[in-house]
């Protein structure tokens, strides 16, 4: 017996587990693969939503608790696990939006650093950028942390302090009396007053047989990596829903699709050469690298992106947080943080009912 079972490996698991532990719970982490290798591994790390003024008040609310939190963070995990997450205020240059007006209105309304730029004084900001643009934005403290190492740092942080099973998929929820009570695994079982799924793209899967499932769907995205030299980009950029993320060692990140396939995870020749012509189109000097990698990652689709974090009011005991979207690496220490609240009934750090199981999404 466990005083909490979380169901997921990720990012927003790993961080739930984090925080229920330092609060002196008894925590148990149940993974069905490998630790952090879904959606955590596969993302960009941007700690910003991607045109953050398109979203709702209760998403940038959370953005904006973890933005305050991440340096922190960081430099703990880092203290902790000997592996650095490599938080780097890189700055975001987004080119030709279409909602300027609205970005303008957002930056002011959230007290946000924001610059409108001209498009002939892109270079000035990012010199090896060739694109022809009319206008750009310019949002320098946005930040970003390289993922893998982040899920890597994490791991190595609450190894010694969390029960983690790996390899080990949850077959069913134990309920009974409308209280949950454990999981049933294809190993064993785990009993437990408190069950936390954090399974990201999985989480409706796991409770639709049990209760009103939140709406949360695997949304496919792929990227590419180049292998590149250090310091010749510098800044993350944004065009066209397409992004690129340059690394501290010289990598170049570019991403991604967004694909409705169901659970396969499989990459495309065809996007494949979509987001590298994209980037050659950018930044013409990658044509003399070589792409490392490529690879494919499911997201957990929500409404408007607005996480689920919570309670069933079906089943005592069973909690959510998933459905994070595209935003789980920014938006993952304040969601943890404010469902750690809610399990221990202490003051929010953030009113939850915007992210409640039977909050209308708007």
């Amino acid at each position: 017996m466990t005083d909490c079972l979380i169901v997921g490996g990720g990012i927003i698991g790993m961080l739930t587990a984090r925080e229920l532990s330092a609060a002196g719970m008894d925590v148990t982490l149940l993974e069905q693969s490998r630790i952090g290798r879904e959606s955590s591994w596969a993302g960009g790390g941007i700690i910003s939503p991607l045109y953050p003024w398109r979203y709702t008040n209760s998403v940038n609310d959370l953005a904006a608790w973890s933005q305050q939190s991440y340096p922190s963070l960081s430099e703990e995990l880092k203290e902790a696990s000997g592996i650095d997450p490599e938080y780097t205020i890189s700055g975001l240059l987004i080119i030709d939006p279409e909602d300027i007006d609205k970005a303008v209105d957002w930056s002011f309304n959230r007290k946000q650093n924001l610059k409108l730029i001209d498009g002939s004084d892109l270079t000035s900001y990012e010199q090896t950028l060739k694109i022809d643009a009319k206008q750009g934005i310019w949002m320098p403290d946005v930040a970003q942390v390289r993922n893998p190492r982040l899920t890597q740092s994490l791991y190595k942080a609450i190894n010694d302090k969390v029960q983690i099973h790996q390899h080990c998929k949850v077959d069913e929820l134990i309920v009974e009396n409308r209280q949950v009570k454990g999981v049933e695994t294809d190993k064993q079982r785990f009993e437990a007053d408190r069950v936390v799924i954090c399974a990201g793209a999985w989480s409706r899967t796991l409770l639709q047989s049990l209760a009103t499932p939140p709406t949360i769907e695997p949304v496919l995205g792929q990227m590419i990596i180049f292998k590149h030299q250090p310091e010749r980009i510098t800044r993350i950029t944004l065009h066209q829903d397409r992004y690129v993320i340059p690394r501290r060692d010289g990598r170049v990140l570019v991403g991604s699709t967004l694909e409705h396939r169901g659970f396969e995870k499989t990459t495309t020749e065809a996007a494949k050469q979509e987001l590298k012509t994209y980037a050659l189109n950018h930044f013409p000097e990658l044509a003399h690298a070589e792409i490392e990698h490529h690879w494919a990652g499911l997201r957990p689709g929500s409404p408007k992106g607005i996480p689920y974090i919570g309670e069933l009011p079906e089943i005592s005991g069973l909690y959510v947080n998933a459905g994070h979207f595209r935003n789980g690496v920014v938006l993952g220490p304040a969601s943890c943080r404010l469902l750690a609240d809610i399990v221990l009934e202490r003051p929010p750090v953030l009113p939850s009912q915007p992210y409640s199981l039977d909050a209308k999404r708007f």
